[in-house]
């Protein structure tokens, strides 16, 4: 049941990716670009997502389990340092540059769009660097 949910779950994601126009680099772009051409309808997606998410969390976190009975599992970290402003700073010039971030990257990634291939190759090129390089310093991954 728990992957039938998740499956579900994934799919309803993704298409509200599409819908929305998040998978599309384009649309993305236009949202970003504050000084040109500035398309401001992905702001109301974000703010949709707040809205949804601020309820979801606040009764996930009163509940503690999921609605499947799966204890919930929160974040452990919360310390601001390097690497969390680092990784976020190059998360966002990368999302600046490619239009896309992991998530839209891959509902794209059907629709074959040559970028988004580079992207998903790029990304876990970079996810296989950080691996090794934890290896290396014997940090695990």
């Amino acid at each position: 049941m728990f992957h039938l949910v998740s499956l579900i779950s994934g799919l309803l994601f993704g298409l509200g990716l599409i819908v929305s126009g998040m998978a599309n680099p384009q649309k993305v772009i236009a949202f970003l670009d504050l000084t040109g051409n500035w398309d401001p309808s992905l702001a109301f997606v974000m703010i949709g997502a707040i809205g949804v998410g601020l309820i979801g969390f606040t009764c996930a976190r009163k509940k503690g389990k999921t609605w499947l009975g799966v204890p919930m599992q929160w974040p452990g970290a919360t310390k601001i340092d390097w690497r969390l402003v680092t990784g976020s700073s190059l998360f966002g010039i990368g999302w600046g540059l490619a239009g896309v971030c992991p998530g839209p990257a891959l509902v794209a990634l059907s629709a074959g769009i040559t970028p988004v291939v580079i992207f998903i190759l790029s990304m876990l090129a970079g996810m296989g660097l950080y691996a090794l390089m934890n290896r290396i310093a014997g940090k695990g991954s």
